[in-house]
């Protein structure tokens, strides 16, 4: 992958260069899952990457407020100019590390059961993949729902 491709937190502004280019991204219309609100409230836990184009990709995350031992990708998409150049997995591997630095144990996703490029996608990374789990985003909506253990981060040493 080209080192030109820079990775950073994201910020609330970004939603509205994410938001135009979302659906061309997932090659579907799929923008009314990514509402603002995860930008206004979750930037300090999603990545965006940028190249000498512009956006390149993006990765939404959460530090779950409810289970304090999860972390949880909630979007991600690159650029189709950036893609098979490990931008994806670089944009992982960063919220990996700052899940880990959180204490955070797991990392949880989800996907559409259609979507055999996510499901690949996750257990080359080593995700274990639980589904399709029935109803799981309401009556018919059937999800594949992912998990990640994150190695055991080492606390202060005794005194």
């Amino acid at each position: 992958m080209s080192e030109l491709v820079r990775v950073r937190p994201a910020e609330p502004g970004d939603y509205d260069r994410i938001i135009p280019v979302v659906d061309e991204w997932w090659e579907r219309p799929i923008r009314s899952v990514l509402p603002r609100l995860f930008l206004d409230h979750f930037h300090r836990t999603s990545l965006i990457a940028e190249d000498g184009v512009g956006l390149a990709g993006f990765l939404i995350g959460v530090l779950s407020p409810s289970a304090p031992d999860t972390a949880y990708i909630h979007f991600v998409a690159v650029a189709p100019r950036a893609r098979q150049e490990g931008l994806a997995r670089r944009l992982y591997q960063r919220f990996f590390e700052l899940a880990a630095a959180e204490h955070r144990t797991q990392v949880k996703a989800i996907t559409s059961p259609q979507n055999q490029r996510s499901i690949a996608f996750h257990t080359a990374l080593g995700f274990t993949v639980t589904g399709p789990v029935r109803d799981y985003d309401g009556p018919g909506v059937d999800r594949m729902v992912f998990r990640l253990p994150l190695p055991h981060q080492p606390g202060p040493a005794p005194s």
